[in-house]
């Protein structure tokens, strides 16, 4: 004999729906609105993408990152995550079970399972990203001209220019790889130090056959547009850096409200015209 359990009108605690579960938490709508959030997230960074509204520049170097570029990626970043997790919380509201208990406490659970799905929406977002970059990273390694015994690739310019010479003999990779980290130290707080200085001055005279005072000037305009390139760099990481946490909490905070408003969707409260068509 099956057993059916009632439950009395006006009493507290869930109100059974066919297929619905009776836990506080239901996973059920927090994955899908999760789900949902995460694919309209990464459709809308793909078409941003395709325009040049990218978290990073697909260029082997940073120099020719902008920071109005990197401002408007940042308000992107925050008109997506806020579109695509209220939308996440809105189904997460709209389709879970409703309550038989106080207005106040059914929008906190609503409010709730929006959360569950920014939280697993958050996650899913990370895991494309990374599984986009991985996959990125991987063509460009592959594709990219890399720099020998341990000079950075990013440098690669920098080294090009500070050993230019009007003779074909390029520099030896040990020398290129020694002045990437003399270069790589003078882009701190701190200057370069003067023993570094001299003996990079001395290898670009070597290489270059300049004499002393044009090598000692080219190595201090190589040296200030390193300096320039990678402060540039640091600020557009530091812009997108603030823009994505912004756009995690105003997600966090849309997920919220708009699966309080999928709720009273949900119990007839007010509900919007679902259906197209002429009057």
């Amino acid at each position: 004999m099956v057993m059916v359990e009632t439950v009395e009108v006006g009493s507290a605690g869930p109100v059974p729906t066919p297929g619905g579960p009776l836990s506080y938490i239901h996973w059920g709508p927090g994955i899908a609105g999760a789900i949902v959030a995460a694919a309209t997230s990464f459709v809308l960074m793909s078409f941003a993408s395709a325009v040049g509204l990218m978290v990073a520049s697909p260029s082997p170097t940073w120099r020719d990152a902008s920071v109005w570029l990197a401002i408007l990626s940042g308000f992107w970043i925050i008109v997506v995550a806020v579109g695509s997790f209220a939308l996440g919380g809105y189904i997460a509201g709209r389709v879970r079970s409703t309550w038989s208990a106080s207005a106040d406490e059914i929008e906190f659970r609503d409010g709730v399972h929006g959360l569950i799905a920014w939280a697993l929406g958050v996650m899913l977002g990370a895991a494309l990203l990374a599984l986009t970059a991985g996959t990125f990273a991987a063509s460009s390694t592959a594709s990219a001209p890399r720099d020998t015994d341990g000079a950075p690739s990013f440098l690669s310019y920098e080294i090009d220019k500070l050993f230019r010479a009007e003779r074909a003999t390029p520099a030896p990779p040990e020398i290129r790889a020694e002045a990437a980290r003399m270069l790589m130290r003078g882009l701190g707080r701190t200057d370069l130090p003067a023993d570094d200085r001299a003996q990079l001055v001395r290898v670009t005279s070597a290489v270059t056959g300049l004499a002393g005072p044009e090598a000692q000037q080219r190595v201090v305009q190589v040296l200030a547009d390193a300096r320039n390139a990678a402060a540039q760099a640091r600020r557009s990481a530091v812009i997108l850096g603030f823009a994505l946490a912004a756009a995690l909490l105003a997600g966090a905070a849309a997920a919220w409200m708009a699966a309080g408003v999928g709720g009273k969707h949900r119990d007839g409260e007010f509900a919007p015209p679902l259906r197209w068509g002429a009057a």
